[in-house]
């Protein structure tokens, strides 16, 4: 297997410096529940679920009221088998270890949406771009496991652009790349038996914005030749865009197969033909593969694309500077209308931790840690995937703090799966809010301005509600008192401040 070593190089805040911004609370010792309170998945396919939870280690698990065909591994906690009715089921979920018990639902809901909470996982393209091997992602799903973030709610190792070889195998379908990825039945096996899931990349394309093989082919073997290296790969250039011969059917039965469970389709433009047939393909492989459209989705065609894929990029590559995050903060709105339980907006992955796409050398995020708050706070607040775009292996303790702050990650986990949208601008700043399926409200006073600092005001009135709330900091996990008409706060540069408003006895 290829092992590359990198170097982490750049500008990099000090441990102190970091350690000073965590707002996060320690995690107790006594058991929690964390993770999405729904779970969707397809009549008689397979259930893959771990139950998140955090607590001092061992844990026991135990279920009520468990459909039939589905069991609980009372030490593992995971939940496999599957259910051959559609319907509702709602299991009383409790974890014990020495200090105390936690209990909670969770519905399962069988029938046609998957995904009804966005995916929480990691994707490589960030930090190693195409040069990424089996054994890079296996070192990440173990380290998913032993920071701990399996436990807050984080499933997904999503193998992005660079695993491709030549076609193969019983379907002749793609095949991983000899050199580097050479037993994909195993690295998916692993990845299972971690209790994670595992995605994958491909485009209907000849061939991929890397150079590597697509799904369809200018001929009916399916051989891929690749076209001018030093041709620019971003765009539909004839009549290497999508070929004459398609081969995605194949793809799939290889994907369902290994036991893929999301897969990454990427290609610009985005048409609704290709999506459909892939979505028709995936619906009945027999298992649920969430799809993920990518990259730069037309506004124009996003109601009928919206109904055939489970998330879709509602522009183009995200970068770790400022600007790139600054662009996606107040612009989301007008894509709202089309999110919703198993169908999700996508302003692209995080930019937190190690990065690097496809330079060697390796880098500590270029955001600041108000950057990353901002980051965090309205990518739960938005409703949209998470999904880190760094190297999990070399997570310090303030990103880790980032993305385990189960009070945040239940904004983007909540069934209700509300976008939240913008309610008021004053200046550079503004207020974004979200119902809750409980009848709170998620709210986020954000300052992108370039001023040390800007009181922001949160009105009822923006809320279109009445009377006395309790206002809760998510990200310290404490109340910050009782208030009536109005809350404002001093918000630093490039900062947020997240909160929830419960209505007071």
């Amino acid at each position: 297997m290829l092992l590359i070593n990198f170097v982490i190089v750049g500008p990099v805040l000090k441990a102190q410096d970091l350690k000073s911004a965590i707002l996060t609370p320690k995690e107790s010792d006594k058991p929690q529940i964390n993770g999405p309170k729904v779970f969707g998945v397809r009549p008689g396919h397979p259930i893959l679920y771990s139950v998140p939870v955090t607590g001092k280690r061992s844990v026991s698990f135990s279920a009520t009221n468990l459909p039939s065909g589905v069991k609980l591994d009372k030490i593992t906690g995971r939940i496999s088998g599957s259910i051959a009715k559609t319907g509702e089921y709602t299991l009383k979920l409790q974890a014990k270890n020495a200090l105390g018990t936690a209990t909670r639902n969770l519905k399962i809901v069988v029938g046609e949406n998957i995904a009804l909470t966005p995916p929480m996982g990691w994707n490589h393209w960030n930090v190693f771009g195409t040069g990424i091997s089996q054994e890079i992602v296996l070192a990440q799903a173990k380290a998913m496991v032993t920071t701990g973030l399996i436990n807050h709610g984080w499933n997904y190792l999503n193998v992005d652009d660079g695993w491709q070889g030549k076609r193969g195998g019983e379907f002749h379908a793609i095949q991983g790349d000899s050199a580097t990825f050479q037993n994909m039945q195993q690295l998916c096996d692993q990845v299972h038996a971690l209790g994670l899931k595992i995605g994958i990349y491909s485009t209907p394309w000849v061939e991929s914005y890397g150079r590597h093989i697509g799904g369809s082919a200018m001929n009916p073997e399916g051989t891929f030749v690749l076209t001018n290296p030093r041709a620019a790969r971003n765009k539909k250039v004839l009549p290497y865009d999508i070929g004459t011969y398609h081969f995605w059917d194949k793809d799939v039965k290889q994907f369902a197969k290994w036991g893929v469970d999301y897969l990454k389709y990427d290609w610009n433009p985005i048409e609704l033909p290709e999506t459909k047939e892939m979505f028709d393909a995936l619906r009945n492989c027999g298992r649920d593969i969430v799809l993920s459209l990518s990259n730069s989705t037309p506004f124009a065609t996003i109601a009928d694309l919206s109904k055939v894929s489970n998330a879709w990029r509602t522009g183009g590559d995200i970068r770790d500077d400022w600007n790139s995050l600054k662009s996606r903060l107040f612009t989301q709105d007008k894509w709202a209308p089309f999110a919703g339980p198993g169908h999700w907006n996508d302003p692209d992955m995080m930019v937190v931790g190690v990065l690097g796409w496809n330079s060697k050398e390796k880098h500590s995020t270029k955001l600041t840690p108000d950057e990353q708050y901002t980051h965090m706070s309205a990518w739960c607040l938005m409703s949209v995937p998470l999904l880190l775009g760094c190297d999990i292996t070399k997570m310090d303790d303030f990103t880790l703090s980032l993305l385990t702050n189960d009070e945040v990650i239940v904004v983007n986990q909540d069934p209700l799966g509300k976008q939240a949208t913008v309610i008021s601008m004053q200046g550079d700043a503004g207020v974004m809010a979200k119902d809750m399926e409980d009848g709170s409200k998620a709210v986020g006073l954000f300052y992108p301005g370039d001023g040390p600092s800007q009181q922001v005001v949160l009105k009822w009135d923006d809320l279109k509600i009445k009377g006395r709330y309790i206002v809760r900091d998510l990200w310290r996990q404490k109340d910050l008192g009782t208030f009536d008409s109005e809350f404002k706060t001093d918000v630093p540069k490039h900062g947020v401040v997240m909160v929830s408003l419960r209505k007071a006895r």
